[in-house]
């Protein structure tokens, strides 16, 4: 869908760096082992291995693992001399390399120059760590015996918990390429992050053990065996997800871009609000939306959607700063939208054993009131703001829809198969046999079979830096689970709260916002996925053990996992739209704050009380209907107290504000009291605009029908 210009500049912001694009025979090699990875993925939802899930979990991390070495550069920084002798050739055939990131950008911290990502032609080093990858991942299976080690799979699995010493070699060995995997990937703090909990493993027997978190100690053997040869480790649920799960939506993803479905996407959102006085701010919004489909990535989205709307957005006289927190903030809804929400989502289906279709279910009612926050705060700039009509030039919505609807039959298909009960892998897989077929009705964009091809390995390749984080996440679940970190970090969480008060309940309210904190925190550092992973492992037993149910802490976690695209100061996806729209970057991503706020606050709700599971769909019609008006109020009240302007009424002074806002966080704690109090300060804070409104039109006298003064 987007240009090269686009993709690159959406490459820039995302969670993973951008990696090189290869040509020639290194080119070659990595779509031969992508397609065989992708056809091993769609042979195993129709046939799976014999030998069981990890065994097939162990070959697909022997397929992807080597080529991570090859597609993303070492960026590290060299003597000139050394880095002509390990770069053999010139960086392509044209010279050119792709831009990555700098040491200060990203999830490190601000953007910084942008840096080349390295050579087109992988190095010397980087085909010995692949070669070694591969070797690595592949020990575990093989049948020929190597001393005391070796064996096969079965040999191997019967000397768990007593790993010889070729074991232990390659186990480190492994456990040394995923650290450098991932910071090729996504930067130094995940690999630091990973290395703080191995190193708590080994040496937290030497803490006081009169201190919560001390533990009796593991020797090095143990924790490799943790991690190469057990369920917990390596080989556990993230990665397990990585392989099943996402891969194949990755897969789709690219099927249905390449099938023109995101072009038409957004075709559809400009000519769907073309005659709208905010017509410019729907359709970024709509687009956002719509785009989720395509992009599992906030920043890659917010970029996609701001290449196309930021001219119409320009026109209508919205500031840079403005635009570009409404593109990011429209962006990263993506990720919270059925029917492909974010990574993290298949992680709770399989932590939680339900299926993926409840997970669409919870995230549902979430989703709406997201994006109703964003269309009120869309409706009330234009109108405080004087937004100008924009005639967009756009065909009929009906039209397109006619001659392109069928875009949407693949997402249809998903859901319905859900709903019948075809497991989620088979949904997926089926709804892009549907997206490929459909693509035919389109001459320009129909999947030959190379360029299916193409998309098999655009799929793959899109999966080879989550797989790396999936794969190392297993050192901090296994580490977690070995050393009993969870329920210690659980109780030090709790008794936080217990120190500030003793009411049960004031003490759930405060042990959730400590917890919204700490992960907002850890998202700073982290890619979403791992910090899911990370929250649900040492904060989410915390809320566990105040009563608080399964489904709510996991999509609490989920939710502020996936914010930290769009909290300060990283905020990937508002750095992306302010490089879109050339706003100033600090201000760029208060504004996205203000966008965003129903998504930071709509997740307390689910955790304070049991009325809060109606947002989740969960305890009849009856719980759902009053929880989703109720906070559809709070959204609307907070919408109003952030924006400073009442529609239909005028602006807000800051008393109304103030009492709005009251109004909104009173109104998420869904009890009748709370309830009664909220509706009454939000009473209080729209009389009070009334009243200001009929101040400023007798003050004004015969000029209160001005533009100053009346609702634009």
């Amino acid at each position: 869908m987007a240009d090269a210009a686009t993709a690159d500049l959406a490459a820039r912001f995302e969670d993973e760096k951008p990696g090189r694009t290869l040509t020639g025979a290194p080119g070659l090699l990595l779509a031969g082992v992508a397609l065989a990875v992708a056809a091993l993925a769609l042979w195993q939802v129709f046939r799976p291995l014999p030998q069981g899930s990890k065994y097939y979990l162990i070959i697909f991390l022997a397929g992807v693992l080597p080529l991570v070495f090859l597609a993303y550069p070492a960026d590290l920084p060299l003597p000139a001399r050394l880095r002509r002798a390990i770069r053999p050739g010139r960086s392509g055939a044209d010279g050119q390399v792709r831009p990555g990131r700098s040491d200060g950008e990203g999830p490190e911290g601000p953007v910084g120059p942008v840096r080349p990502a390295g050579s087109a032609r992988p190095t010397l080093p980087d085909c010995a760590l692949a070669a070694l990858a591969l070797l690595a991942c592949l020990y575990p299976v093989l049948p020929v015996r190597l001393g005391a080690g070796g064996g096969g799979y079965n040999a191997f699995l019967d000397r768990q918990g007593l790993l010889v010493p070729l074991d232990l070699v390659l186990g480190t060995v492994l456990l040394l390429l995923l650290l450098e995997a991932c910071r090729r990937t996504t930067g130094w703090i995940l690999p630091a992050v990973c290395l703080l909990f191995l190193g708590y493993g080994y040496y937290g027997g030497l803490l006081p053990q009169s201190w919560p978190v001390a533990h009796a100690g593991l020797d090095f053997s143990q924790l490799v065996d943790a991690f190469y040869n057990s369920d917990s480790g390596f080989y556990g649920t993230p990665l397990d997800v990585a392989a099943s799960y996402i891969v194949l939506f990755t897969i789709y993803g690219a099927v249905l871009d390449l099938s023109g479905a995101g072009r038409f996407f957004v075709d559809l959102s400009t000519a769907a609000f073309r005659r709208s006085r905010t017509a410019a701010g729907r359709t970024a919004v709509a687009s956002g939306f719509l785009l989720g489909t395509v992009s599992g990535s906030g920043a890659a989205t917010t970029v996609s959607i701001g290449a196309v709307t930021w001219p119409i957005l320009r026109r209508a006289g919205y500031p840079p700063e403005r635009a570009g927190g409404m593109l990011a903030a429209a962006g990263v809804g993506a990720i919270l939208s059925p029917p492909t929400l974010g990574a993290a989502a298949f992680i709770i289906a399989e932590y939680l054993g339900v299926s993926y279709l409840q997970v669409l279910g919870w995230a549902t009612v979430p989703t709406v009131l997201y994006y109703l926050g964003i269309l009120l705060a869309v409706e009330i700039d234009a109108r405080r703001s004087g937004v100008r009509p924009v005639l967009i030039d756009a065909a009929s919505p009906w039209r397109l829809l006619a001659r392109f609807g069928y875009h949407f039959a693949s997402l249809v298909a998903i859901v319905v198969l859900l709903a019948v009960g075809v497991s989620a892998t088979r949904a997926v897989v089926l709804a892009t046999v549907l997206a490929a077929a459909l693509s035919f009705l389109d001459r320009a964009h129909r999947l030959t079979p190379a360029r299916l091809g193409a998309a098999l390995v655009a799929g793959v390749r899109g999966v080879l830096a989550v797989t790396a984080v999936c794969a190392a996440a297993g050192i901090i679940t296994a580490t977690t689970t070995k050393t009993g970190l969870g329920p210690q970090a659980a109780a030090l969480l709790v008794s936080g709260a217990q120190a500030v008060a003793s009411d049960p309940t004031l003490v759930l309210a405060l042990t959730a916002v400590l917890a919204a904190v700490a992960l907002s925190l850890l998202g700073l550092a982290v890619p979403v996925t791992a910090s899911f992973v990370i929250g649900w492992v040492i904060i989410g037993p915390a809320l566990l053990d105040l009563g608080v149910s399964a489904p709510a802490v996991a999509m609490f976690v989920f939710y502020f996992a996936v914010l930290s695209e769009v909290s300060p100061p990283t905020a990937l996806a508002a750095v992306a739209a302010a490089a879109v729209t050339g706003g100033r970057l600090v201000p760029t991503m208060w504004q996205t704050l203000r966008y965003a706020l129903p998504a930071y606050l709509t997740p307390i709700a689910f955790v304070l009380t049991p009325a809060g599971l109606g947002l989740l769909g969960i305890g009849g019609a009856r719980r759902i209907a009053v929880a989703a008006v109720v906070v559809a109020l709070s959204v609307a009240v907070l919408a109003v107290a952030a924006g400073g302007w009442l529609p239909g009424v005028g602006p807000a002074g800051v008393p109304e504000r103030v009492l709005g806002a009251l109004a909104g966080v009173t109104l998420l704690w869904l009890e009748p009291v709370p309830v009664a109090v909220g509706l009454a300060l939000a009473a209080v804070a729209a009389t009070g605009v009334l009243v200001r409104r009929g101040s400023a039109g007798r003050a004004a006298g015969p000029r209160a029908g001005s533009p100053e003064v009346r609702e634009v």
